[in-house]
């Protein structure tokens, strides 16, 4: 079954994460979106657990020949993260692959200054943190964002997500101390197919949905 898009998603999302918090499993939460698209799930999600909401920026290291094709992820300066399995089915190498890595550390960087505009990165220590994104395919992205959320000593680790790959959501068990994906297609293809409105978002996007949730 498809959601009609993120908003509707996030809200389904919320709902299952809510009745958790009602339950004391979710103590001090803090909502960590990857932009763009898991922000404008991660603010339903925020709004009903009345946590905080921040942006987590990663950025996939697609294929020289087809950038959708993920083969690893940054985040912040971290070494990148690449899936060694890919890189040798495809025949390439993390030397081949040093142009894309500096652009996208280039692009990463200029998102983190334009989404915080100033602002530390929040405290996780202690708390639980929810990394929420609007899908999970290869799970690369994800596996680098909860790596990097781990090593800052939150309580809990939880990744939520509204689809995802089969595949991908089992491994991400080993990443997050919960993994929440409320549909799991066996024909899984693509996220946006999960979706009857899946339109790119902006920069503005993520601003406007940052502020509403500061407000």
């Amino acid at each position: 079954m498809q959601f009609h898009d993120r908003t509707q998603a996030g809200r389904e999302l919320a709902e299952r994460l809510r009745i958790q918090q009602e339950k004391g499993l979710l103590p001090h939460p803090v909502v960590l979106a990857l932009p763009r698209g898991g922000v404008a799930v991660a603010r339903e999600v925020a709004q009903a657990l009345d946590a905080p909401l921040d942006v987590l920026v990663v950025r996939k290291i697609g294929a020289p020949f087809q950038e959708e094709l993920g083969v690893g992820a940054i985040v912040g300066d971290d070494d990148p993260l690449f899936d060694e399995d890919a890189l040798v089915q495809l025949g390439l190498t993390e030397t081949m692959l040093a142009p894309v890595v500096e652009r996208e550390r280039k692009e990463l960087h200029r998102r983190e200054r334009l989404y915080r505009q100033g602002r530390p990165a929040p405290d996780l220590t202690g708390r639980t943190a929810i990394v929420v994104d609007d899908g999970l395919a290869t799970g690369s992205t994800a596996r680098a964002a909860l790596r990097c959320v781990r090593r800052q000593a939150p309580e809990r680790v939880v990744l939520a997500v509204p689809v995802g790959s089969p595949h991908a959501a089992d491994q991400m068990r080993a990443e997050a101390d919960e993994v929440l994906c409320l549909q799991r297609p066996a024909s899984f293809m693509a996220v946006g197919l999960c979706y009857e409105r899946f339109e790119q978002l902006t920069d503005e996007d993520v601003l406007r949905a940052l502020h509403t949730a500061a407000g």
